[in-house]
């Protein structure tokens, strides 16, 4: 799933913030305090929230990527000096 299908009111939502969501729909899902329907949008927006948080990972993992090739870069200009 695309970032774009991703909804707004999860888009806007922290790491930790997706995480806490995410715990308290398996909880619920967990003691089966929800009918069928009910459990289906929870999972629904389960897949939704895991997409976000593994959107943010990519997005951290290619920043720290740069970082770190920039630093070699840096490192590599001092040595040659």
């Amino acid at each position: 799933m695309k970032s774009k299908n991703i909804l707004a009111n999860i888009k806007s939502k922290s790491i930790k913030e997706t995480r806490e969501e995410i715990s308290n729909i398996l909880n619920k899902l967990e003691k089966n305090e929800a009918d069928l329907e009910s459990s289906k949008d929870d999972y629904l927006r389960l897949i939704q929230l895991n997409n976000h948080i593994d959107t943010l990972f990519k997005k951290k993992f290619k920043e720290i990527s740069t970082l770190v090739k920039k630093i070699k870069k840096n490192d590599k200009k001092k040595n040659n000096l």
